[in-house]
């Protein structure tokens, strides 16, 4: 079950690959996609960053920021987004702390479920999409919405 459309997106601050930390509440004016994935490297989510990484000219024509989380550390981060030309950053929750504020855990594993949130400029959440097996679908209803 993920957070409800117009609630208000849980604050958080995050390492990412621009080597600044992130912290959500400074990113109020503009939309952000949030999309949370299980694992760098492996295929599926591969395949989902390259969705976004494809689609990514849509989002910034649209003035949308896009940001990929994890538990994988900021060094394969780093290794994931240059091995796959990735144009938005990846944040970095090693223990899933922020991945449990928006209920993008599978539980009793821990590992993240494949789950998109759009925020819009005031960081409510505008629309959720979950799918763990096709993650295509998450670009596709993430421009639908917007």
């Amino acid at each position: 079950m993920s957070l409800k459309e117009q609630e208000k997106a849980p604050d958080f601050e995050l390492e990412s690959t621009s080597e600044k930390k992130f912290k959500l509440s400074d990113q109020k004016g503009e939309p952000i996609i949030l999309f949370f994935y299980p694992k760098n490297f492996t295929k599926v989510c591969t395949a989902e960053v390259c969705e976004f990484r494809d689609a990514f000219s849509e989002f910034r024509d649209l003035n949308v920021k896009v940001i990929g989380i994890s538990q994988d550390s900021i060094a394969s981060h780093h290794k994931f987004k240059k091995e796959n030309k990735l144009p938005f950053e990846l944040l970095s929750d090693p223990k899933g702390k922020v991945a449990k504020l928006y209920k993008a855990t599978i539980p009793v594993i821990g590992m993240n479920r494949r789950i998109t949130y759009l925020l819009d400029k005031e960081l409510k959440i505008k629309s959720v999409y979950e799918n763990m097996f096709t993650p295509d679908k998450h670009v596709k209803q993430m421009i639908n919405q917007l």
